[in-house]
Order: C-alpha cells, then sequence, then structure tokens
C-alpha cells in the first residue's frame, strides 16, 4: 500500500516528466502548430472547469466587477489561452534566435529603463503574472544586452527546479535561489554595482507581505522590491505586459515609484509597494485576460489560519523580494 509520501513523489514525478516533454517536444514544432496546441489544451483545460480555472475567473470577478456571467466565462477562456501561449512560448523560446526574441517584443515608454541603467544608480523591475515575463526577460538580454538577476523558490522535486534555472540562466539571467534571505545581499551588491534586478511581485501572502488595496480589496505583496529600492538609491520601475492580435508582446514601463521623503522604513515600503500595485491594477484592467493568476490572491478569499501563515502555496514571499517562479508555476499547471 503506497503511502502519503509516495504518492507525492510520485506525482512530483509525473510534472518533471510533463515540463521535460514540453521543452524537449514543443520547441521541435513548427510555431503555427505549437499555437494550435497550445489553445486546444488551454479549451481542454477550461471546459473541465478545475479549481485553477475557477480561481482563475473569480480573480477576474474582482478585476472586472460589472462584467456578467458570459463575460467572466469569454474572459476565462480568453485567460486560459493566454496562459498556454504563456507556455507554448517558454518551452520554445531556447530555439529562437536572437533577431526572433527582438522582433518579437515591443515596449512603451522604454527610456524609463534605459535611462536608468545609464544612470548607473541600478535598476529594479517589478511585474506582475501577465503575458510573458520570460521573453521580456530575453529581450532585455538580447535586445538591450542587459543581464540581469532574479530569484526564485525551490521547487519539488529537485530535478525540475533544476530544469528552471538551467532555462532561465540559458536566457542570460541570473538565478538566485532563496535560501535563509541571502538573496537580498546579493540584490542589494548588484544594484549598488548599477545593475538590473527583475523580481514578480504580485503576490505575497505570507505574514512578512506588505498589505495593500488591490481592486478595492485587501491582499498582500511583496516588500522586498521597496526595500531594495530604499537600501541601494536604486530606480524602481514598474512593468506591465499584455498579448494583442498580433505575434508580438507588448509592454509598458511605469514612471519610477519614488521613495517617500518622509516616515519610517517600513512605512515608506508600505506607500512604494501600493503604487506599485496601483500601476500593477492599470495594466491587469486594461487586458485582464492576459493575468495568469490562478491561484487565491485576496485575503478575503483565505481562511484565517492562511491568511496569517509563513507562507502561501506557491506564493511569491516577499521576505527579500522573492518570486515565485517555482512552486506557483507547477501548482498552477497541475490545478487548472
Amino acid at each position: 500500500m503506497s503511502t502519503t509520501r509516495d504518492r507525492l513523489t510520485t506525482r512530483d514525478r509525473l510534472t518533471d516528466t510533463l515540463y521535460g516533454l514540453g521543452w524537449a517536444g514543443v520547441r521541435k514544432l513548427p510555431e503555427p502548430v505549437a499555437e494550435r496546441l497550445g489553445r486546444r489544451i488551454a479549451d481542454t483545460a477550461w471546459r473541465r472547469r478545475g479549481k485553477g480555472v475557477r480561481q482563475l475567473e473569480a480573480n477576474l470577478a474582482r478585476v472586472v466587477p460589472d462584467a456578467s456571467p458570459e463575460r467572466l466565462t469569454q474572459l476565462s477562456r480568453a485567460g486560459m489561452r493566454s496562459y498556454l501561449r504563456y507556455w507554448m512560448e517558454s518551452f520554445r523560446l531556447p530555439a529562437w534566435s536572437e533577431e526572433r526574441i527582438r522582433g518579437g517584443v515591443r515596449i512603451t515608454d522604454l527610456h524609463h529603463l534605459t535611462d536608468g541603467i545609464a544612470s548607473d544608480r541600478g535598476v529594479i523591475l517589478a511585474l506582475p503574472h501577465l503575458a510573458n515575463w520570460d521573453l521580456a526577460g530575453a529581450y532585455l538580454t538580447t535586445a538591450l544586452d542587459t543581464p540581469f538577476s532574479t530569484v526564485v523558490e525551490r521547487l519539488k522535486p529537485e530535478s525540475l527546479f533544476d530544469r528552471f534555472v538551467a532555462y532561465r540562466e540559458g536566457l542570460g539571467m541570473e538565478v538566485l535561489p532563496h535560501s535563509g534571505g541571502a538573496a537580498f545581499g546579493t540584490l542589494a551588491r548588484r544594484l549598488r554595482a548599477g545593475g538590473l534586478v527583475c523580481l514578480v511581485a504580485d503576490r505575497d501572502l505570507s505574514a512578512s507581505g506588505t498589505e495593500v488595496t488591490f481592486f478595492g480589496e485587501r491582499t498582500r505583496m511583496p516588500a522586498g522590491p521597496a526595500m531594495l529600492a530604499q537600501q541601494t538609491g536604486a530606480l524602481l520601475l514598474p512593468v506591465t505586459l499584455w498579448y494583442d492580435r498580433t505575434p508580438q508582446l507588448k509592454g509598458r514601463v511605469h514612471p519610477p515609484v519614488e521613495v517617500p521623503a518622509e516616515g519610517t522604513r517600513r512605512e515608506k515600503s508600505a506607500v512604494m509597494t501600493q503604487a506599485v500595485a496601483d500601476a500593477f491594477a492599470e495594466g491587469i484592467a486594461a487586458h485582464p485576460e492576459d493575468w495568469h493568476m490562478l491561484q487565491r490572491l485576496w485575503l478575503s478569499d483565505l481562511e484565517p489560519d492562511r491568511a496569517d501563515a509563513p507562507s502561501g502555496e506557491g506564493s511569491t514571499r516577499g521576505n527579500g523580494g522573492r518570486s515565485d517562479e517555482g512552486e506557483a508555476t507547477a501548482e498552477e499547471a497541475r490545478d487548472a
């Protein structure tokens, strides 16, 4: 008789195998075939209405509060297609040429970033789970010739974590696994040297997350980007991404989030994190179908014990600007 540990191990192995097949197989497909496959998988998952799809629809109801049930249904289907577009592109991204990457992204107000890089003061890019943040990262390292550092949580199994690290390192990123807060110090050193740091920062349900108002309700987001900006003097820039009817990924670099002149460090972090949340909300409201949030986000959706837990299931845990690119991706893919 198998134990829970045995079942979890089998599930982890299956997850690792599926991701391995994705990277090995999908990248070899012609692009139109990969696109059709992604839509087919997305529509199948959407029709099954697993808990990930149901949670996506519940989240979208906050973003578009006046939407009819029919509109929410349309948005959730489009959301799953956008989510699978992200995965199909990501599986194929290591095989893309530099020309394909440069031509596959168009960013508005890029001057906020390029001016910040030229200033040598260091730049922090904070992004939500919109469209394809991996492709945006590849664009930075390729088109702008600007390497950057990011942080990931450890995945289970370890082999899957290694796949994600190798994948992102292959795109030119410095990937720092979070371990006891050590990543914060490394990121601070990179920023003081004029470097670039990118952090996915729209979900942190740990006790250390900073509470913000997001689409009119309370949630928590990582304090790390704001703390890093205060400690190092780096520029903090929110970035939002989206897809349209073209093959290109679109994006916008929002104006810098300034450090308040007065207040304690915690108070300043709260003001700055709220400003980041407001920029995220602006981008998500404009393109709700491209927000890949298949997990619970708002505190009102959590049981009382979960809201104050040390970490959320697949959460973006905010000590030191952690990113959830790790547990959340595997959980979301399984739960969709």
